[in-house]
């Protein structure tokens, strides 16, 4: 009868099923038999039904250790520590006396609940009963203290046992891995050898993994853990095999993980994914090539037939955008939504990258909002695409979004939005931010001291700037070239070649940007001998390429200087002859020395190399109208108007307590129009207009004709008129622009510092302009 109903449980599939037995029992057999009992009760605790199983415990007349065995581990597989705890308590109060499989079930609830604490309660009961010398239970209590992350007493409980088994030592080795003890690990695999002990699967990929995850294990290392694999002949496993390509390719061995890879006669899909993964490890040192042999590697992987996993989706998306092969990424994002996994997180993270990343933000955040679960890192995906395609202004409302779902935003995403206010110059919403971050614990990291310097000296408070960078406590190569460049942006030259000074006191080693920033002060402070001393020493004695943006700077020293032969030398010498940005920065100081042969010459280059480019047409047009050349400067503005060239519209903004206003040329828009403009009418009546006087020339930074009816009102000065309506006196205007500032204007800003009495901060598309008694820090020259 017992073997009859023995079959039928252990063919049942379902808690229906097993229930269907049990009444057949109850009915044909009310006295059945112990055994019968137990295996009618390990059917439901089988199929996941610890309650039904706990009544049919209450109801059976006689139990055993195995009837409480079962239930304490039913409990226990179901997340129930506390009931299972409270079985195994039942099991020892009544006569039934708990074995080691009681005990060993126990443990291993503490182990899945994390309870320490009760865990060494359930040892020490083991220990008074005489079974924690047995090698079942002491695997048991080292895995229990392992999993609850105390090595400490798992180490002390390993080192007392009477008895080692290869469970043991594997309890042991995955604790010190799981806790991060990498070389406690391979001490104890080491130890392991030497005692003889078999190597199984198990062991080695705890190694391995051990390995893989620390930077400070050598190769040489990885490779003998690799003969480990071979001499214990299971280099055919695949589970070791996909660890150990993953192993070599952290360590920059990607060679001998493709030789692996084809060494393994039938890789199944997680091989596969380990190697796609190791193509794309780090974007930093994987060339392109090498990212495209992983989208060969995943098209091989379709040929065979295999279904890709979430994991190999993710990967090889990574791999799209580390290749910038944004058709195939979209062609991936096909098969996503086919297979209906398009809603995964890391997945949807890698698709907004590389639709960020290709400039489809509206595709991004599609795949953004389609997600079912947007946590932290999907919502630091979206908002970084939004800055980093310059739609600050939607990171900034995504970012006070996350803010209103509760979530909290961690460094990267804080980072993120901190570069979002730099480049809108919004101090105010960066102070808030800063004040977000320093409640969360984020201020005493580097990075984020680093987005604080960025983003005053960007908003126009070099002083804050310079005061946030001496408060860090750590500093590295970008904060020096943060708090440099700021100070060089700002015109405060001798100030920035002493933060370098200090920089090379401080033992730091400058790159690339921090010698941009040292150039970029030498160039707006007039620092010719210094500029191209330093430009000579980053290439001989640092070993730093120059860029594009360095040889502008050079050019730009050069041209200010008047030695535009030479600074035209350089750049037939450089390398980037054929860039039209280094010849703008030249045809910009032909102008402002009145050298119209060779600005011609430099103007016709540029549109060659750039015809569409407006800024070159409008520098050739008032170099003309500075030289009185007004059929000329006629002929420029009609090739623009033949080539269909238009100009960027001038746009100024200025951040107040009320939020960001903006303002273009001739703008009557703002709610405040009427008062904005009186305001500007009082303070240009105060001061002689350069236009009247005579003293500069003739100019204006557009070729339309409206723009020239309306240069008395250009945006920055809006801006400024709004800006001395709200602000009290003793408070910096800080007014931002997206072109460079005209003459008039700039002109109009010095005699409005002076006879106003205030201070205004400029910031235009090449540097700052500090306004102070009638005089600007660029010395005139921008």
């Amino acid at each position: 009868m017992d073997a009859f109903y023995l079959h039928l449980l252990r063919s049942c599939a379902s808690l229906p099923h097993v229930a269907a037995v049990h009444a057949h029992i109850a009915r044909a057999h009310p006295a059945a038999s112990l055994f019968l009992r137990n295996s009618l009760l390990a059917a439901y605790c089988r199929l996941g039904g610890p309650l039904p199983a706990a009544r049919l415990l209450d109801e059976m007349p006689r139990r055993n250790s195995v009837s409480f065995n079962l239930l304490i581990d039913a409990y226990s597989r179901a997340g129930l520590a506390d009931r299972s705890l409270g079985t195994f308590a039942r099991a020892r109060a009544t006569r039934v006396k708990p074995d080691r499989f009681t005990y060993a079930a126990a443990l291993a609830a503490c182990s899945r609940a994390g309870d320490v604490r009760a865990g060494k309660a359930v040892h020490a009961l083991a220990v008074l009963e005489g079974l924690a010398e047995g090698v079942f239970v002491s695997n048991s209590i080292v895995s229990m203290y392992a999993r609850c992350e105390d090595m400490d007493e798992a180490r002390r409980a390993f080192d007392v046992a009477c008895e080692h088994d290869d469970v043991s030592w594997n309890s042991l080795l995955s604790g010190y891995v799981r806790a991060g003890a990498r070389e406690e690990a391979l001490k104890v695999f080491a130890l392991m050898c030497r005692c003889g002990t078999g190597w199984n699967s198990f062991a080695l990929g705890s190694v391995i993994k051990c390995c893989a995850s620390s930077v400070d294990i050598a190769g040489d290392i990885a490779e003998v853990v690799h003969g480990c694999v071979l001499k214990a002949g299971l280099d055919t496993d695949v589970f070791l095999a996909s660890a150990m390509i993953d192993m070599y390719a952290k360590k920059g061995a990607l060679s001998y993980a493709v030789a692996l890879f084809k060494s393994v006669r039938e890789p199944n899909v997680i091989v596969f994914n380990a190697m796609i993964a190791g193509f794309c490890r780090d974007e930093a040192e994987v060339a392109k090539e090498v990212t495209v042999e992983a989208l060969s590697l995943y098209s091989e992987l379709l040929r065979r037939g295999m279904q890709p996993t979430e994991f190999t989706f993710s990967s090889v998306v990574r791999a799209c955008n580390l290749a910038a092969e944004f058709g195939f990424g979209k062609q991936i994002h096909g098969q996503l939504l086919k297979h209906s996994i398009q809603g995964d997180d890391y997945i949807g993270s890698a698709l907004i990258d590389l639709y960020s990343n290709s400039g489809c933000t509206e595709d991004g955040y599609r795949c953004f909002r389609s997600l079912y679960k947007q946590d932290i890192v999907t919502w630091t995906s979206m908002i970084s695409g939004f800055v980093q395609n310059e739609l600050f202004e939607k990171a900034l409302r995504l970012f006070q979004e996350l803010l209103c779902y509760g979530l909290k935003p961690d460094l990267f995403t804080i980072s993120s939005v901190m570069n979002a206010c730099a480049s809108l110059a919004v101090a105010r919403t960066g102070e808030q931010i800063q004040c977000l971050a320093t409640k969360s614990g984020f201020d005493r990291f580097t990075v984020m001291g680093n987005s604080c310097v960025h983003m005053y000296a960007r908003s126009g408070d070099v002083g804050a700037a310079t005061l946030r960078f001496q408060e860090m406590e750590s500093r590295d190569v970008v904060s020096w070239s943060a708090v440099i460049s700021s100070h060089a942006q700002h015109g405060c030259a001798r100030d920035a070649l002493r933060l370098f000074s200090e920089m090379m006191n401080a033992k730091v080693v400058p790159n690339e940007i921090t010698f941009l920033g040292v150039l970029t002060a030498c160039s707006h402070g007039g620092l010719v001998d210094e500029g191209l001393r330093y430009y000579e020493i980053m290439n001989k004695e640092y070993g730093l390429a120059p860029s594009i943006k360095h040889c502008t700077c050079v050019v730009d020293l050069l041209g200010r200087a008047g030695r535009l032969g030479d600074a035209e030398a350089v750049i037939r010498d450089s390398g980037f002859h054929d860039d039209p940005v280094v010849w703008r920065s030249l045809l910009a100081s032909c102008r402002i020395h009145g050298d119209m042969e060779r600005g011609q010459l430099v103007a016709d280059r540029i549109m060659e190399l750039e015809p569409t480019s407006s800024a070159s047409y409008v520098i050739l047009y008032n170099m003309y109208l500075d030289a009185g050349e007004l059929s000329l400067a006629s002929k420029t503005r009609d090739l623009m108007k033949e080539r269909g060239v238009k100009k960027e519209p001038g746009l100024s903004w200025i951040e107040l307590k009320s939020g960001v206003h903006s303002f273009v040329a001739g703008d009557k828009s703002h709610p405040e129009s009427n008062a904005i403009y009186k305001k500007l009418s009082e303070m240009l009546s105060k001061i002689e207009k350069p236009a009247n006087t005579g003293n500069v020339s003739r100019e204006s930074n557009d070729v339309s004709s409206r723009e020239q009816n309306l240069e008395g009102c250009h945006s920055e000065k809006l801006a400024v008129a709004f800006g001395m309506i709200h602000l009290p006196q003793s408070a910096p205007i800080r007014v931002m622009k997206n072109l460079r500032v005209c003459r008039d204007c700039h002109s109009t800003m010095k005699l409005i510092s002076g006879s106003e009495n205030r201070e205004i901060i400029l910031r235009d598309a090449i540097r700052f302009h500090h306004f102070r008694g009638g005089a600007c820090s660029c010395g005139d020259y921008w």
